[in-house]
C-alpha cells in the first residue's frame, strides 16, 4: 500500500513535472530562467540536467512569444508546460491565451486541440511590488475555453498539475508565491491525479460556510479555528481547488446546511471571484440564506511594496472572523 512523503509545494510541483515528462515524451517545458537557473521559485530544479535542453527550454523575455510557441506546439501534438515568471507578466500574453489557446478548438470545430499548461505564480506577501504580486484569478475565470486551477496544498498541487498536463484543454495553473515553501503530505503513487471541478471541504461545521481561494483557504482554516475556540461558531471551510470548472454543488450543499456564507480572496473586490460566487449562490440558494453574503477581499489598490502596507492590503484571519461575526450576529 502506497504511503505519503512530506514535501514543500515547489517539490510537489517539481515531482509532477518530472513524472509526467518521464511518462510522456511529448511533455516539455518552456519559460524564462527555468533551465540553467532552475526557475525563479526553483520549481524546475534538476529537470534540465535530467531531460536536456530540448525538453527544458530557456526562452527570451517575451511572454507573448513564449505562450504563442506553446500554442503552436500544442496544436502540433506536443504537451508544452509554459512557465511565466509571475501572473502579472501574463498580461503580455493575453492575446495568445484568450484569442488563440482558448478559441482555436472552437474556431477549428474541435478538429484541433490545444493541450497547453501555463503555470504562473501570483499573490502578495513577498514585497515584490505591484507588477509581481497581483491575483488575477477572476480575469481567467471569465474566459470560456480554458480551465483554471488554484491549488493550496502540496498534494493538490501535484495531483492537479498532473491532471492539467494530461488534459486536452488549455489550463491556466495559478500558484501562490507564499505557498511554495509550505509542507504537506503527498501520496507516493505516481498515478494519483485530481479531477478538475472537485472542491475540498477542509473543515466541517454547522454555522457558516467559508470559501477560501488559494492562500486564503489556509487563512480561512485559521479563522475557523479561532471562531470555534473563542466564539463557539463552527464553520464549513471549502477550498474550490479549481475555478473553471467550479464545484458549485459542494458550495451550495454547504450553504443549504449553514445558511450563511463568507467568501475570501486576495484579489480585488470589483468583479472578483467572490463577486461571481456570491451571484451564483444568490441565484441558486437564495431561499436558504439567513443573512447577506459577506466578501473578504484584498484592498482595492495596486499591491504596495512597503511590507506594512502590503500586509494591510491582504486579508488575514481577523478579517474573516469579523465577517463571520457580522453574518452570524443574532443567530445564537
Amino acid at each position: 500500500m502506497a504511503g505519503t512523503t512530506s514535501m514543500r509545494m515547489r517539490e510537489a510541483l517539481n515531482a509532477a513535472l518530472r513524472e509526467e515528462m518521464q511518462r510522456d515524451e511529448s511533455v516539455f517545458l518552456m519559460g524564462e530562467d527555468i533551465g540553467v537557473f532552475e526557475g525563479a521559485f526553483k520549481v524546475t530544479e534538476g529537470l534540465m540536467k535530467e531531460f536536456g535542453e530540448a525538453r527544458v527550454r530557456d526562452t527570451p523575455i517575451s511572454e507573448n512569444t513564449i505562450v504563442g510557441a506553446g500554442v503552436g506546439a500544442a496544436m502540433a501534438g506536443m504537451r508544452p508546460v509554459v512557465e511565466l515568471m509571475t501572473v502579472n507578466f501574463s498580461l503580455l500574453a493575453f492575446d495568445q491565451i484568450i484569442n488563440h489557446a482558448a478559441s482555436i478548438p472552437y474556431m477549428f470545430n474541435g478538429q484541433v486541440r490545444v493541450p497547453l499548461v501555463v503555470r504562473m505564480p501570483g499573490g502578495g506577501g513577498h514585497q515584490l511590488g505591484p507588477t509581481h504580486s497581483h491575483s488575477f484569478e477572476a480575469m481567467f475565470l471569465q474566459i470560456p475555453g480554458i480551465l483554471v486551477a488554484c491549488p493550496s496544498t502540496a498534494a493538490d498541487g501535484k495531483a492537479l498539475l498532473k491532471s492539467a498536463i494530461r488534459d486536452d484543454n488549455p489550463v491556466v495553473f495559478i500558484e501562490h508565491e507564499t505557498l511554495y515553501g509550505m509542507r504537506g503530505e503527498v501520496p507516493d503513487d505516481e498515478d494519483v491525479t485530481l479531477p478538475f471541478g472537485h472542491a475540498a471541504v477542509r473543515r466541517e461545521g454547522e454555522d457558516v460556510t467559508i470559501v477560501g481561494i488559494l492562500k486564503m483557504a489556509h487563512e480561512a482554516e485559521r479563522a475557523a479555528k479561532t471562531l470555534s475556540e473563542d466564539h463557539g461558531i463552527e464553520a464549513d471551510v471549502i477550498d474550490p481547488r479549481t475555478l473553471r470548472p467550479l464545484d458549485l454543488d459542494t458550495i451550495l450543499e454547504s450553504v443549504r446546511k449553514t445558511n450563511r456564507v463568507v467568501i475570501v480572496e486576495e484579489g480585488w473586490p470589483h468583479g472578483g471571484v467572490g463577486a461571481n460566487l456570491a451571484a451564483l449562490i444568490q441565484e441558486q440558494a437564495f431561499d436558504y440564506l439567513d443573512a447577506p453574503i459577506q466578501r473578504v477581499t484584498g484592498a482595492d489598490v495596486p499591491m504596495p511594496y512597503s511590507k506594512r502596507l502590503e500586509q494591510s492590503a491582504i486579508p488575514h484571519p481577523e478579517h474573516i472572523v469579523s465577517a463571520v461575526l457580522e453574518t452570524t450576529a443574532g443567530a445564537k
